[in-house]
């Protein structure tokens, strides 16, 4: 009994949003969560828009996943301490950060787009020469551009993601699709002599799926992946079905993540340590996992390996609706600008020599 007065007390100190939940049932909210028509007595299963198995499973680890609050589709991550399953609502603060990232980054896209197009030019120009310095001062700097191209698509494209506005489903032939941008990344991170293992389901699943959001999700789990593992370790992945869902599992051989760290993955511009370890940066690859997989009708749980590894779970609902699809007949922009989207998704963690010129015409 003190453990639970003791954990539901903690959530009057915590600014966002939060609620204790207690065999299903909601036991304490605080202030923030009362603003949200939350309350003691209330039924989680009937706020739950994704994540009811995965939440029902849940033993350890941190899950995010979607609720229904106020009839309004809200990100909420939950995580069990002591028995009770604490749960923090996203808050509105967090769209107006990411709307001004957006802004600004309409600002660089103009300027950095001219810089990239006359590099493009002058990079083949330079292919020949015969000074290795050279060549590898040109790859520096092509990574260098790349990496600047994936800040600025990832604040530009969080805020649009996030709001789930818009979705370009198409009939797609998910397992391959998959496997294609494993298979690639496989190829890519063998410049940075990095292994990355993928195991296939058998079964071959076609459903609707939003392919840049998904695309752009994996790229920043693998890059998550990376940064986190040990040098010289492996990272392994596998894709396996049950029921009407995949789940796609990225666990590395690196040091973990605390259940403080994990709580705030999740946590957008909160997180530490930021400033200490430059491989956490502001939050926006995890903006971009959560959003394809709220897309998709599932969820993101972060845990640790039996190793203490860091182990990263996103489920994707199996949608084969044969419903008209509502579509956008607006000229579709690549954000990448027809680069190389793995290139640009992977840049901080690939070697320079992978950006040398003849490499990525």
């Amino acid at each position: 009994m003190e453990q639970m007065e003791s954990n539901t007390g903690m959530l009057e100190l915590m600014i966002q949003p939060a609620f204790a939940v207690k065999d299903g049932i909601i036991v304490q909210v605080n202030e923030g969560a009362r603003q949200y028509f939350l309350e003691a007595g209330m039924q989680i299963t009937d706020l739950l828009l994704t994540g009811d198995g995965e939440y029902r499973e849940l033993n350890e680890g941190c899950l995010y996943l979607t609720l229904s609050v106020s009839g309004v589709p809200c990100g909420a991550s939950v995580r069990k301490i002591n028995g009770i399953d604490i749960f923090t609502l996203e808050q509105d603060v967090d769209q107006t950060e990411l709307q001004a990232m957006a802004l600004a980054a309409q600002e660089l896209r103009m300027p950095l787009s001219k810089v990239m197009t006359v590099a493009d030019r002058l990079f083949p120009v330079t292919e020949e020469a015969e000074d290795p310095a050279v060549k590898e001062q040109i790859a520096q700097i092509n990574r260098g551009l790349f990496q600047i191209l994936r800040i600025v698509s990832n604040m530009s494209d969080a805020y649009r993601y996030d709001r789930q506005t818009e979705s370009q489903m198409t009939v797609t032939n998910i397992t391959n699709f998959i496997e294609e941008i494993f298979q690639h990344s496989t190829e890519l991170l063998h410049y940075g002599a990095k292994e990355l293992l993928f195991e296939n389901t058998a079964q071959t699943v076609f459903g609707l799926a939003d392919r840049e959001k998904l695309e752009r999700a994996i790229h920043n789990i693998i890059s998550n992946a990376v940064k986190f593992s040990a040098r010289d370790s492996k990272i392994h992945a596998r894709l396996s079905r049950r029921n009407n869902m995949l789940y796609l599992t990225v666990q590395d051989e690196g040091e973990g993540s605390s259940q403080q760290i994990q709580a705030n993955l999740h946590s957008r511009f909160r997180r530490q340590p930021g400033l200490e370890d430059s491989r956490f940066g502001i939050g926006l690859g995890m903006v971009m996992i959560r959003a394809a997989a709220a897309a998709h009708g599932g969820t993101v749980l972060i845990s640790q390996t039996e190793k203490g590894g860091t182990k990263l779970t996103m489920s994707i609902a199996i949608n084969q609706s044969t419903e008209p699809l509502v579509r956008s007949y607006d000229l579709h922009v690549d954000y990448a600008g027809e680069r190389d989207h793995t290139l640009i998704e992977l840049a901080d963690v690939l070697p320079y020599s992978a950006y040398e010129a003849g490499k990525i015409n």
